[in-house]
């Protein structure tokens, strides 16, 4: 997953100008979005499991704290493996600019692995920081227009190796997809379009991961497409003040990987194509954003003796300041 986390104006606050004569009904109306805008410039919905394109206010930033707990038991060969990996990233953002927004990421991790060896039932994994990942997003195009707004914002991420990639236990050294770090310097360069309006937001990201070679090894390549659909569920109509509001949220993620490769080789039991759908709930504040989300795979056509996900669940904490 990757982290959302954005301090985002809500439709229209960028634009500029002086109203001099409004009729009374479109004078309230103009007051109420004005009111939204400002409760969305402190805090709005977006994404859970990627970024949105809506801007970082300048010299302001988020401080962005999840909970991701994910389980795989579908395991095709004899070994009958169940992976569980905790990941709590820490996400700080900084709107640099009006247009660009910079991301730091780093991740701490608990990975544990179950699987039935020649001398029976053992386990295996490792806990600890991991990469971590920098992130400059810019806005490229935008237009905003009375209770809504459409932006364009390409990003680049780069996933320095930070976390061990030479760990061990009685065994011998872990798998590569126990270690913490993966060893190898990433680069995913993607781009992300949101539309927003004052009931309902849409984001969509398109991006590729381009991944390193370390010691002989290197992870598939990744290609994702992500989609997003955030519609307020109270209150049910928009008034004078600040309300809290509760949003329902729908995402699609369609990922494809490629194999591994180890020792030029590639490793016929890695990659291939996932489906997921994830509801999800986010209720919004002034200042604080708390959301949950389940992400349950729809379809996995994976390579070989790849071990498929049975689910994902997400608890996230966001706070702008």
């Amino acid at each position: 997953m990757t982290p959302a986390c954005t301090h985002t104006p809500g439709p229209g606050t960028e634009a500029k100008g002086k109203v001099l004569f409004m009729p009374r009904y479109r004078l309230k109306v103009f007051i109420i979005c004005i009111i939204v805008c400002f409760a969305a410039a402190e805090a709005s919905a977006a994404p859970v499991t990627f970024n949105t394109a809506l801007p970082v206010a300048r010299g302001e930033g988020v401080f962005r704290l999840q909970s991701i707990y994910s389980r795989s038991t579908g395991d095709p060969t004899a070994q009958d493996r169940e992976l569980t990996v905790l990941s709590v990233p820490l996400v700080l953002v900084y709107g640099a600019t009006g247009k660009l927004a910079l991301f730091a990421i780093i991740p701490y991790l608990d990975k544990e692995l179950e699987l039935t060896g020649s001398s029976g039932r053992v386990t295996r994994g490792d806990a600890g920081l991991g990469d971590a990942a920098f992130i400059a997003r810019y806005t490229i195009w935008k237009m905003d227009r009375p209770g809504q707004t459409l932006r364009i914002a390409p990003f680049a991420a780069v996933k320095a190796p930070t976390g061990e990639d030479g760990a061990a236990d009685a065994l011998g050294d872990l798998p590569r997809t126990l270690q913490l770090g993966s060893g190898s310097w990433d680069f995913t360069p993607g781009t992300i379009v949101t539309w927003q309006t004052l009931a309902w937001q849409l984001d969509g990201s398109a991006s590729y991961r381009f991944n390193g070679e370390a010691k002989g090894f290197r992870f598939g390549d990744e290609a994702r497409l992500d989609l997003s659909f955030q519609y307020r569920l109270l209150p049910r109509s928009l008034g004078p003040g600040l309300p809290a509001f509760l949003y329902a949220v729908l995402e699609s993620g369609l990922v494809w990987k490629d194999r591994n490769e180890a020792g030029g080789a590639d490793d016929g039991d890695s990659g291939g194509t996932t489906w997921s759908l994830t509801p999800a709930v986010q209720y919004v504040t002034r200042r604080v954003v708390v959301e949950a989300a389940l992400q349950v795979p729809v379809l996995q056509e994976l390579n070989g003796g790849a071990l498929e996900k049975d689910f994902t669940g997400v608890l996230s904490l966001r706070v702008n300041f």
